[in-house]
């Protein structure tokens, strides 16, 4: 089994939530008492917040390359950065940890493609929602992302970061965010991306009037797909 290396803290919340997610794929494959093999670079959130809100990109970057390239060095095999919104700086990332980076919006947007979805509302943070850099990247899987309107953006945003990030799920919030799913039905609309690791925490994609896609489990899943690939075809 190759180790997998996560990015993390970002929030804790949802790293939390990853490694929860990729020890019982393990569990449910091998059985027994088998677990994952997982290298864990944890970082201070605010720190994070603070480039972000500067935009201070290029410092992002070099924060998180630099812990990707610890964790190849500790062993991991392949990086994940455990939030939607770094992957903004996923490409350099990848460069100066020089191992596998499984990418969270390739990954859903593969998901996405299988179950013959073209045109999902994403629900995401600010950054993920008006940067471009997501909606570009969907694109070259030939999807076309839809995004709440900006007084609904805001909404989406404060309660990942005022509510989510530090461990409140309230059921209001759920409520505002299935209302503002309805709200985008009307732009033809079908299916939720659920693209902040943190958002699982507050809706069961299940129980959505939509297809719902938790990139949160997505990608978890392609890391257990990966770091099981040589077990696997060694079990064949």
């Amino acid at each position: 089994m190759k180790t997998i290396g996560l990015i993390g803290g970002m929030s804790w919340e949802s790293t939390a939530v990853y490694y929860r997610l990729i020890n019982e794929a393990v569990r449910r494959q091998r059985g027994g008492l088998h677990s994952a093999e997982i290298a864990m670079r944890s970082l201070d959130f605010a720190r994070v917040v603070d480039l972000q809100k500067d935009g201070r990109w290029n410092d992002a970057a070099t924060l998180l390359g630099e812990a990707g390239a610890g964790l190849a060095r500790s062993g991991a095999a392949c990086v994940l950065i455990c939030t939607n919104t770094m992957h903004l700086v996923a490409a350099p990332v990848a460069a100066m940890s020089g191992v596998a980076l499984i990418d969270i919006i390739d990954e859903t947007a593969l998901a996405l493609r299988a179950d013959g979805r073209r045109r999902p509302l994403l629900l995401a943070t600010r950054y993920t929602m008006e940067h471009g850099f997501y909606a570009e990247r969907m694109a070259q899987h030939g999807i076309d992302i839809v995004v709440p309107d900006a007084h609904h953006r805001t909404i989406v945003h404060d309660i990942i970061f005022d509510e989510l990030c530090q461990g409140q799920v309230r059921a209001t919030s759920r409520d505002r965010y299935l209302a503002i799913i309805d709200a985008a039905r009307v732009e033809g609309i079908d299916s939720v991306i659920l693209g902040c690791t943190e958002i699982s925490l507050l809706i069961d994609p299940a129980t959505l009037p939509l297809p719902g896609y938790d990139s949160t489990a997505i990608h978890a899943d392609a890391a257990v797909r990966f770091a099981m690939a040589e077990t696997l075809d060694r079990a064949a």
